[in-house]
């Protein structure tokens, strides 16, 4: 009897399982279905980018061979498609070719336009603070100091990668407006920088002796002629030297 008995409550507790699958299955079915469209659309946004990064990557490296070949205009308009694509990096770098190019022509207005867009579209600040220094140089002997203050200040916290950089271009702000002292003291620290590139402690160094012999005026024709002094902050699509991809890499999104 009591075999019959668990028989029984067996059969009632399969029958309140199946039951319950049964109530279940749809939720479940729900469930797999949302499973499948996220994965298919992550699949879809990787495949997108891929292709995206590619086609962006080809219209950038033949821009740079037109730039290259003095066909200033092809460049340009190559530089615009590629501004238009959704690969940060590349637009970033594209954007800041165009800046370049216009900086050539005396369109500092235009060039610096470039430039901050160049410095917002970027997806890391080794990109980004390449294009917020080419706006300060651009700017150099035309802006307010407060101006180039705020653009620069924030790229001497630590951490920025192009911290030596940005002293350097708001010690010739302050040659620029006449603070001789505020930008001895720059030329110092970047002078004791222990990661500071040569080319930027021999221009420290030339410059503090300038200003320590009263030449005030060579001093400012220094600050004028600092894009020269510094080409790799402002040659068009340059990224201080070394960061910028020139071709396809796996991180140019």
């Amino acid at each position: 009897m009591v075999d019959v008995f668990e028989e029984v409550e067996e059969q009632l507790r399969t029958d309140r399982y199946k039951a319950l699958a049964l109530k279940a299955l749809p939720w479940v079915g729900v469930v797999l279905a949302a499973a499948l469209v996220i994965a298919l659309a992550i699949w879809g946004y990787d495949n997108y980018q891929t292709k995206t990064t590619s086609k962006a990557s080809d219209q950038y490296a033949q821009g740079l061979e037109a730039f290259g070949a003095g066909r200033t205009d092809e460049a340009d308009r190559l530089f615009g498609e590629v501004a238009k694509s959704g690969s940060k990096a590349y637009k970033s770098l594209a954007l800041q070719h165009q800046g370049g190019i216009k900086i050539a022509v005396g369109k500092t207005a235009e060039a610096v336009t470039y430039f901050d867009q160049a410095a917002e579209a970027a997806p890391n600040d080794i990109i980004g603070d390449v294009a917020r220094l080419k706006s300060a140089f651009a700017l150099l002997d035309t802006a307010p100091y407060k101006d180039l203050e705020a653009r620069l200040t924030p790229m001497l916290k630590e951490g920025r990668p192009y911290r030596t950089e940005a002293r350097e271009a708001l010690a010739f702000a302050k040659i620029m407006h006449g603070d001789m002292a505020g930008a001895r003291g720059d030329f110092v620290v970047i002078s004791l920088i222990a990661d500071a590139s040569e080319g930027a402690r021999n221009r420290a160094k030339a410059a503090m002796d300038l200003i320590d012999s009263g030449s005030a005026k060579n001093v400012a024709a220094t600050a004028r002629a600092a894009a020269a002094l510094s080409p790799t902050l402002l040659q068009p699509g340059a990224a201080a030297g070394s960061s910028a991809p020139t071709q396809q890499t796996p991180d140019a999104k």
